[in-house]
């Protein structure tokens, strides 16, 4: 075989590689991104997604996903009909998603969706999102992707490798025995040449920078990220029997959340207001009453944290700002086990301030800035307000 074939060969064997791990990728995403609301073959708090690429196309699809709230208040028939078929609840933004992502979730679920009737009905992905998530929120496809590069760099030197060196041991070997030294076989002869190639030799080690970078540069910015984390609380408290069957404001429990920097986790006593009377046989409601008469409190863990030269005021953003809670931690009041549902970066944070328009008929707070503003400005952003000032989070 001559050195051009050998290397075609090995081009489609990394492309197919590829196109593989892209299924994989699909699956990671949909289990990290979509299975606390969907699954293939059933509803579960959503529709089920079989066949999705059938019923919408796939630039619209990106849209839905990516900011499903645009998509309705756009007016499109097909996006409020499903709003209001579901109760009205809405999606959470995936904006943090890049396009070759969503359409490997939806390549993903197009496998499921034509895939017989008894794979399609195995679980595609198991448990609570978040539960299951390690803080990744899935892993990026461009990092599978060069990192099967890289890979599949790796694995072609240690076989050229491995024949140089076998080839050096059987010589010595037969040396030793006086015998006559082995001549390389014609194959093994083109092997080697391949390898003495420049071309070849520059490209093997160009893959494996500009992998090895970008592998350095995703994990360094993956530090301190913990998007998923949902730990095992002393107590199975549930938000979506408190927040969302009984429907209990957030500021009911969280006190501070509209009156100083932090939302507090609930004291105690704030849960014995109800629990006196309700439910007070329960097992979990027990762990309760036993803190009060011990007098050690709940060691809740805590979820949400940001570094220490990081400054975050709740009633900034709750009361100043009228921020949603859900826009920040997500659906709350659907999950079982509370996870960590934004990354909470610099980055995010920034193109929130960015994007977030303030509301000059509410809002009297920033009312002098307000009436110097309104005859330059069409709309006013927190960043016009001086949001993306360094001092204002670091100080």
């Amino acid at each position: 075989m001559k050195s051009g074939s050998r290397l075609i060969l090995l081009l489609t064997l990394v492309l197919l590689g590829m196109n593989t791990l892209k299924a994989a990728d699909g699956a990671a995403l949909f289990k990290a991104n979509c299975t606390a609301c969907h699954a293939v073959d059933k509803q579960v708090v959503g529709p089920a997604l079989k066949d999705v690429h059938k019923r919408r196309d796939e630039a619209w699809l990106l849209k839905f996903i990516k900011n499903s709230t645009a998509v309705i208040n756009s007016g499109d028939k097909y996006a409020v009909d499903l709003y209001n078929k579901y109760n009205k609840t809405q999606m959470p933004a995936f904006d943090y998603l890049q396009d070759e992502d969503i359409k490997a979730i939806i390549g993903y679920i197009k496998e499921k969706s034509e895939a017989p009737a008894e794979v399609a009905a195995a679980p595609a992905a198991g448990g609570d999102a978040g539960a299951e998530n390690n803080g990744g929120g899935g892993i990026p496809s461009a990092t599978l992707f060069w990192g099967l590069a890289a890979l599949t760099g790796v694995l072609i030197l240690i076989i050229f490798l491995l024949i140089f060196i076998t080839t050096l041991l059987v010589n010595a070997l037969r040396e030793k025995e006086a015998r006559e030294k082995n001549v390389p076989t014609e194959s093994l002869k083109q092997s080697m040449n391949l390898m003495k190639n420049k071309f070849v030799a520059t490209a093997i080690v160009f893959i494996l920078v500009i992998a090895g970078f970008n592998y350095t540069v995703k994990t360094a910015r993956a530090v301190g990220v913990h998007q998923g984390y949902a730990p095992v609380q002393p107590i199975a408290f549930s938000h979506k029997l408190h927040a969302g069957t009984n429907q209990i404001q957030c500021q009911t429990c969280h006190t501070g959340v509209e009156k100083s920097k932090s939302a507090n986790i609930p004291s105690t006593n704030i849960c014995m207001n109800c629990h006196s009377y309700v439910k007070k046989e329960s097992p979990e409601i027990q762990k309760l009453y036993k803190a009060i008469e011990t007098g050690v409190p709940v060691e809740w863990i805590r979820i949400h944290n940001l570094p220490d030269f990081v400054y975050f005021n709740h009633q900034q953003h709750v009361k100043v700002g009228g921020v949603e809670c859900q826009e920040c931690h997500g659906p709350i009041e659907e999950m079982e086990v509370v996870y960590q549902h934004s990354p909470l970066t610099m980055g995010w944070c920034i193109d929130c301030h960015r994007k977030k328009e303030v509301d000059l008929k509410k809002n009297d707070y920033y009312l002098k800035i307000h009436e110097k503003m309104k005859g330059t400005e069409e709309v006013i952003t927190v960043e016009k307000l001086g949001g993306l000032e360094c001092a204002k989070c670091h100080y």
